[in-house]
């Protein structure tokens, strides 16, 4: 067991150490959207949010990972949190989704990872719950795994990950600075035909509109014609779906978890969620007829969990009103579009299976032509 956890340490900081050659775009002045960022411009500056990665490239073959994020660190069985499920464009293989949709609240952790290890990371998460102190008696547990696709990049039909690494994901997850680019869930995949992967953006309410903070993190892996702040930077670059005589495959997926600390019900959250998809839209997705575009948002508001077992059959819960949304709604878009393009800033050149290599963004041509069109 050492071993294997030291295994997963090297596997797990070395392309984290990588990505870190590559900044944020915000690092290099360009701004994307009005409202303020948190102070980590991640999903973890929502208080109580956690992520961890396990990240696994063995060999010329292997290209993958895992992504956990748990919305509080607590028993999440026994404190579930407000939770919906919005549905961008259904080609994908989301576990959980319809309880979430019918109860409206989240009782696990979320894991992203590729498509052909959902069973995988299902089973992981059934594992961890009955496990956890106080879950003795449990007999159901409703596991929320997201996917993308990363077959281009990874032998995916291996199914090299297992659920020790679900579960090491699970168990490093921390709060603070959230690791970008080829790592995790975002180690294999491909985005508007450069480099995706794991990409995180937040914004801060000022007091008088709350104070909220609305998080985002994003597995990107999805096609279409790259945006930057409005910037056409796939169509310059001369790289974008059915950009050639032989129509180029837009085809993909994108992961979107949105986390607040607003006291928001499932109602208003699936509303948030809803935005999210615009964000998306912002940086030229397409949400293409083979892509899987989901997005699971949460409300880590300590006084509107759902208990397991609840003392008294009624519940008195205070929820913002309708009229209150509307900056959480531009605080989600902003985020999301902001965190799709963080991916592609901090994901690096990767060479995968059969020698297949997709290129990263080009920063250097990229930032010139933001230049160009004044968005720095």
């Amino acid at each position: 067991m050492k071993q294997l956890l030291t295994l997963l340490l090297v596997i797990c900081l070395l392309p984290w150490a990588q990505a870190q050659q590559r900044k944020r775009v915000r690092d290099y002045g360009v701004k994307i959207g009005v409202l303020p960022t948190g102070s980590l411009n991640a999903i973890t500056d929502v208080p109580g949010v956690k992520v961890g990665h396990v990240t696994l490239v063995q060999g010329a073959q292997v290209r993958t990972g895992v992504t956990a994020i748990l919305p509080h660190g607590g028993n999440l069985f026994q404190e579930k949190v407000p939770a919906a499920v919005f549905v961008g464009n259904g080609f994908g293989k989301l576990a959980g989704v319809t309880q979430i949709q019918e109860l409206g609240n989240l009782e696990s952790p979320i894991i992203l990872t590729n498509t052909l290890a959902v069973g995988t990371a299902l089973n992981a998460v059934v594992d961890y719950t009955l496990q956890q102190p106080g879950n003795e008696t449990v007999q159901s547990v409703n596991a929320v795994i997201g996917e993308t696709n990363d077959g281009y990049l990874n032998d995916i039909r291996g199914r090299h990950l297992t659920q020790a690494h679900v579960l090491a994901a699970i168990k490093q997850a921390k709060e603070g600075p959230v690791a970008e680019g080829n790592v995790g869930a975002g180690t294999g995949t491909v985005c508007f035909g450069f480099k995706g992967g794991i990409g995180t953006s937040s914004r801060q309410l000022p007091q008088s509109l709350g104070g909220y903070n609305v998080g985002v993190l994003v597995q990107s892996n999805f096609g279409g014609v790259l945006q930057i702040d409005g910037v056409p930077v796939g169509e310059e670059l001369k790289q974008f779906s059915f950009s050639k005589q032989i129509l180029e495959k837009a085809d993909g997926s994108c992961m979107m978890v949105v986390a607040t600390n607003a006291p928001v019900d499932a109602r208003n959250l699936e509303r948030m969620a809803q935005r999210a998809m615009l964000g998306l839209a912002k940086t030229g997705g397409i949400a293409s007829n083979g892509s899987g575009d989901y997005v699971i948002a949460f409300s880590t508001n300590a006084g509107v969990r759902v208990p397991f077992t609840p003392k008294e059959p009624t519940q008195t819960v205070t929820y913002l009103h309708n009229d209150a949304m509307s900056a959480l709604f531009l605080a989600t878009i902003e985020a999301t579009e902001e965190a799709i393009i963080n991916s592609l800033f901090k994901a690096e050149t990767m060479q995968g299976k059969d020698q297949n290599t997709i290129q990263a963004l080009p920063l250097d041509k990229t930032l010139d032509l933001l230049k160009k069109h004044h968005a720095r």
